[in-house]
C-alpha cells in the first residue's frame, strides 16, 4: 500500500511539472513569438523602420508612432492622383484621430513624401491641409530610399500598421481604408 501511495505521489508530481506551463513561461513565449515576426512589407510583418526629416529638419521615427494605428502615405506634391486623394485623407485623419482601436490608441498619418523640391511639398502641405504631424522625405524624388525600403513603384501608395508596428492592410484609398479602419475598432 505504502509503495502505491509513493508511486501515485510520483505520477503527480511529474504529471502537475510538465501538463501546465506556468505565467511566466507563458510570458516569455508571448514575448519570444513577438521577436520572430518577420520584418517586411507583407501583411503580418513587422514594418521597417523609417527615420527621415521632416520640413523643418527634425528626424521623425516611424516607431515613435507605435501604439497608434498608422498609415504610412506615399505621395508627391506632382502626383494628381495622390492630391485627389488628400482631402479624402483629411476627412479619415479628422475621424479617425481619437478613436480606440484593437490594437492601438488613436490614429495618425506618417506622411513620405516623393518630392525633390522642398517648396512644393510644403506648399501642397498647407494647400490641401494635411494637418498631421508626421511628414517626411529625403527629397530624392523616385530615388526615395523609403519608397525603395517599401517597394513602392506607384503613388498614392499606403500602408497601415498596427499599434505593436505590424502591417495590416496595404494599398487602400477612399471609402476601402475607412471601411479597413473600422474593421480595428475597438
Amino acid at each position: 500500500m505504502k509503495r502505491i501511495v509513493t508511486l501515485l505521489a510520483a505520477s503527480v508530481l511529474v504529471f502537475s511539472c510538465s501538463a501546465g506551463t506556468s505565467d511566466q513561461d507563458k510570458t516569455e513565449k508571448t514575448t519570444s513569438e513577438r521577436e520572430k515576426i518577420e520584418t517586411g512589407i507583407n501583411i503580418g510583418q513587422r514594418a521597417p523602420e523609417l527615420v527621415f526629416e521632416s520640413p523643418s529638419g527634425e528626424k521623425i521615427a516611424l516607431t515613435s508612432l507605435r501604439g497608434q494605428m498608422v498609415l504610412i502615405d506615399f505621395w508627391a506634391s506632382w502626383c494628381s492622383p495622390c492630391r485627389m486623394e488628400n482631402p479624402k485623407l483629411v476627412k479619415t485623419y479628422q475621424h479617425f484621430k481619437d478613436k480606440e482601436f484593437a490594437e492601438g490608441s488613436g490614429f495618425t498619418i506618417y506622411g513620405v513624401s516623393l518630392d525633390k523640391a522642398k517648396e512644393s511639398w510644403l506648399a501642397a502641405i498647407e494647400k490641401d491641409g494635411l494637418e498631421w504631424q508626421s511628414h517626411v522625405s529625403d527629397l530624392k524624388g523616385w530615388n526615395s530610399v523609403p519608397a525603395a525600403m517599401y517597394g513602392v513603384r506607384g503613388i498614392p501608395m499606403n500602408f497601415i500598421i498596427d499599434g505593436k508596428g505590424i502591417i495590416v492592410a496595404k494599398g487602400l484609398r477612399g471609402e476601402y481604408l475607412d471601411n479597413k479602419l473600422k474593421e480595428f475598432l475597438k
